[in-house]
């Protein structure tokens, strides 16, 4: 199920990410996991971000996707936050060239062999968890699954979120999305 999330600005943005692929998507392609409740509040701090006060694991949550379009060649997941630093967003996970014979991420990785992460906003790669400011209220946390027409995207391992949206874009045969609620006092 393709679906944009709109807050703030971002909104036209995520808007974007995902009905500029509808067009080639397959309604049956989704994404779900057994690590967190689609749409819910996160109860766990397990897959909360362990430094900056946050007092989480940093674990990354399970992820499995089915219904891929015909013609993918590889997948990408990406963790994006769309109400952080007001409204600009937060990218907290990037994995790209995971193979087409896997349809899933296991909880606390690791990555696919031959995958590889880029670089969270936090300025490391890997997954970094959910860690919005205190009273900030509850952030929504996108994970979107890519299905991509080449094997590889060519993308340094260094690169950002940002800097990979355009060429996830311009591959995806589809998109498929997962999301939780995270909130600090």
């Amino acid at each position: 199920m393709i679906r944009a999330i709109v807050v703030g600005g971002l909104g036209l943005l995520l808007s974007l990410v995902a009905g500029g692929m509808a067009a080639g998507a397959s309604d049956a392609f989704r994404v779900t996991s057994a690590s967190f409740e689609d749409g819910a509040r996160l109860t766990s701090t397990k897959f909360v971000h362990d430094k900056f006060g946050c007092g989480g694991n940093n674990l990354s949550p399970g992820l499995a996707w089915s219904g891929a379009p015909a013609g993918t060649r590889s997948y990408a997941v990406t963790l994006f936050d769309p109400d952080a630093r007001n409204g600009r967003g937060w990218w907290h996970w990037l994995v790209f060239d995971i193979p087409p014979t896997n349809a899933q991420l296991p909880e606390g990785g690791p990555i696919p062999q031959g995958a590889v992460e880029g670089s969270s906003d936090f300025g490391a790669p890997g997954y970094q968890g959910p860690c919005p400011p205190p009273g900030s209220g509850a952030h929504h946390y996108v994970f979107t699954v890519y299905a991509l027409d080449v094997v590889a995207l060519g993308l340094d391992p260094k690169v950002k979120g940002a800097q990979a949206l355009e060429m996830l874009r311009r591959h995806a045969l589809g998109t498929a999305t997962a999301q939780f609620l995270y909130g600090r006092p």
